[in-house]
C-alpha cells in the first residue's frame, strides 16, 4: 500500500512564532479531562458543601489562567541550526536544540487536540529522553503546521541538501493493525494492573457513596469458601483469567489503535497509534543502528512479541522507540527485515550455542537459593513452610534451564546478534558498522568456569549489548570478526 507522495522541501520558520491560539482552549480542557474523578469527588460527592464548589471553581479558574499564560509568554522558531523556544512568565526559559542533536520528532494529539484540529510536536534529543528532562515540546500547533514541522525538523537543511533531494517518492507500508493481534493482549498481564487501577477508584467512589460494597463482597468471598476447594479454585480462577482478559484487551486497544508502521519519503521510520490520544514518532533512519525483539514469557508461550529500534542516542526508556506492540513472532521477524531494509529476518539467524558450564552456572543461580531458603525453614519455621519451597526446585531448575537455552550469539555480514533471558528474552540485532568498542569482564566464578562476558559498546539504544557466559576463545573470536583490527592490538600484548 502506497502513501502520498512526499511534500516539497519544508523551508525553516526563522521570525517568531506563537503557538495556536485555540491551544486556551485545547489545554484546559484536556486538564479538566484528567481532573473529572476529581471534580466528581467535589461537586457531586460534596454534599452540596460550598468549599467543595469554591474549590472546584478555583482549579478550573487556575488551570484557565495558567494556559493564557502559557500562550502570551512562548514564542519558538526553527533555524537552519537549531530548534529555540522562549518561555515563561516569572521564571523565562530559554530553549535551544541543535538541529544536529534531533532523534526523534513525536507528535502527539490527545482528545482536546483531535477536537481541535491540534497537536503536540516534542523533539527528542537523546538517552535521558523523558518528559520534563530534555528535548522540547510545541503545545499546540494546528496538526498541518505539526506535519510540516515534522519535515522540517527531520530534514537536513537546504543549503546541505540539494533540491533534487526532495525528488517524489511514495511512502510505504511496513505493518499496519491486524484485529486479530487482540489475541496477545491477555499475554502482556497490563489488564492486572488495570483493573487493579479501576477497582482501587470503584472502591473510593461507592465510599464516598456510602455504597457498601463490602457487605455483599464479603458474602460473596463466604459463599465461595464454603464450596469444595476444587470449585473454589475454578471460580477464582476463572473470575482472574476474566478480569484480566478485558482489561489487558481495553489497554491494548487504547494504546495501539490504529497503529501503523511506514518508511516515509523522507527518509524516516514512523509509528502511528492510539485511540483516544493519537501519538506519532518518527525516527531518522541514518540513526538506526539495529532491532531488539522481545519476548516475555507470557507473550513467548503464545508465539508472540514485540519490537523496538536501536535508534543512536535514543534509550530504551520512554516509548519512542516502539516499532511493534504485542504481535504475532513471525511479523516480528518481518518488520524487523523491513525497517533494516534485510531482504532475509536477521532475527531469524541461527545462534551458536554457549559451553556447558554456562548452563551448569544458571542452575547453580537457580537452584542452590530455594535449597538454601528451604533448610533454613526448616530449621526455623512449620514442616509445611519448607516442603513448599522444597517444591518449587524442580520449577526453578526449569528456569535455569531455559535461560541457558535462550543464551546465542552470532555475526553475519552486517550484524552482531546476541540473544538472553528466560522471564524477558531479548534477541538484539546491532549493525556492526555502529559498534565504536568492546568491553571484556570475568567474575570469579566466570574464570573458574573459562568464560567471558563480551559487551558490544555503541551510541545506540543501551549504549551496551552482551554477550553473556561465552567461551573466552569464541567471545574474542566474536569479538573481532565482528568489528575486526579493533581487538587485535591487545590480543598480540596479551600473547
Amino acid at each position: 500500500m502506497d502513501l502520498p507522495a512526499a511534500p516539497e522541501y519544508a523551508e525553516p520558520v526563522v521570525d517568531w512564532h506563537r503557538l495556536d491560539v485555540r491551544m486556551l482552549v485545547v489545554r484546559p480542557l484536556n486538564e479538566l479531562l484528567g481532573l473529572v474523578p476529581l471534580f466528581v469527588g467535589l461537586l457531586v460527592l460534596g454534599r452540596g458543601e460550598t468549599w467543595r464548589l469554591l474549590l472546584s471553581v478555583g482549579v478550573i479558574a487556575a488551570i484557565v489562567l495558567f494556559g493564557l499564560l502559557r500562550w502570551i509568554t512562548t514564542r519558538y522558531r526553527i533555524t537552519t541550526e537549531q530548534v529555540e523556544m522562549h518561555t515563561g512568565l516569572l521564571v523565562r526559559k530559554r530553549l535551544a536544540v541543535p538541529r544536529d542533536r534531533i532523534r526523534t520528532v513525536d507528535l502527539t494529539a490527545k482528545l482536546g487536540h483531535r477536537l481541535f484540529g491540534l497537536s503536540a510536536i516534542r523533539v527528542g534529543t537523546g538517552q535521558r529522553d523523558q518528559p520534563g528532562e530534555d528535548g522540547l515540546t510545541l503545545d499546540a500547533v494546528s496538526s498541518a503546521e505539526a506535519e510540516r514541522l515534522r519535515l522540517v525538523l527531520l530534514t537536513t537543511a537546504k543549503a546541505e541538501a540539494p533540491a533534487e533531494a526532495a525528488e517524489e517518492r511514495p511512502g510505504v507500508v511496513l505493518s499496519e493493525w491486524d484485529n486479530r493481534w487482540l489475541r496477545y493482549a491477555p499475554l502482556t498481564l497490563s489488564g492486572l494492573v488495570a483493573a487493579g487501577a479501576l477497582s482501587g477508584f470503584a472502591m473510593n467512589f461507592a465510599r464516598e457513596l456510602d455504597i457498601e460494597l463490602f457487605e455483599p463482597m464479603t458474602r460473596a468471598a463466604h459463599w465461595v469458601a464454603e464450596q469444595p476447594i476444587g470449585l473454589t479454585v475454578a471460580l477464582v480462577a476463572a473470575v482472574v483469567l476474566l478480569i484480566a482478559t478485558l482489561g489487558s484487551a481495553l489497554v491494548y486497544v487504547v494504546q495501539f489503535w490504529g497503529y501503523r508502521l511506514t518508511r516515509e519519503p523522507d527518509d524516516t521510520v514512523r509509528v502511528r497509534r492510539g485511540l483516544l490520544t493519537t501519538r506519532s514518532v518518527s525516527v531518522a533512519e541514518q540513526r538506526l543502528r539495529g532491532v531488539e525483539l522481545v519476548e516475555p514469557l507470557l507473550l513467548r508461550a503464545g508465539r508472540g512479541a514485540h519490537a523496538k529500534t536501536v535508534t543512536t542516542g535514543l534509550g530504551r526508556k520512554g516509548e519512542s522507540n516502539l516499532l511493534l506492540p504485542p504481535a504475532p513472532v513471525a511479523e516480528a521477524h518481518r518488520v524487523s527485515a523491513a525497517v533494516l531494509r534485510q531482504d532475509e529476518p536477521p532475527t531469524r539467524t541461527p545462534l551458536r550455542r554457549h559451553p556447558p558450564a554456562a548452563l551448569r552456572r544458571r542452575l547453580v543461580r537457580a537452584v542452590v537459593p530455594p535449597l538454601v531458603l528451604a533448610a533454613v525453614l526448616a530449621w526455623f519455621a512449620p514442616d509445611w513452610t519448607w516442603q513448599v519451597v522444597l517444591a518449587l526446585v524442580p520449577f526453578a531448575a526449569l528456569l535455569g534451564w531455559d535461560r541457558y537455552r535462550s543464551l546465542g550469539h552470532a555475526a553475519t555480514d552486517r550484524h552482531l546478534l546476541a540473544r538472553a533471558g528466560s522471564l524477558i528474552r531479548e534477541t538484539v540485532v546491532l549493525q556492526r558498522t555502529g559498534i565504536i568498542g568492546w568491553r571484556i569482564s570475568r567474575s570469579f566464578f566466570q574464570r573458574r568456569a573459562g568464560l567471558v562476558t563480551i559487551t558490544a559498546t555503541t551510541a545506540a539504544g543501551d549504549g551496551a549489548y552482551h554477550v553473556v557466559d561465552v567461551a573466552e576463545a569464541d567471545g574474542l573470536a566474536l569479538a573481532d570478526e565482528a568489528v575486526p583490527d579493533l581487538l587485535r592490538p591487545f590480543l598480540k600484548l596479551a600473547d
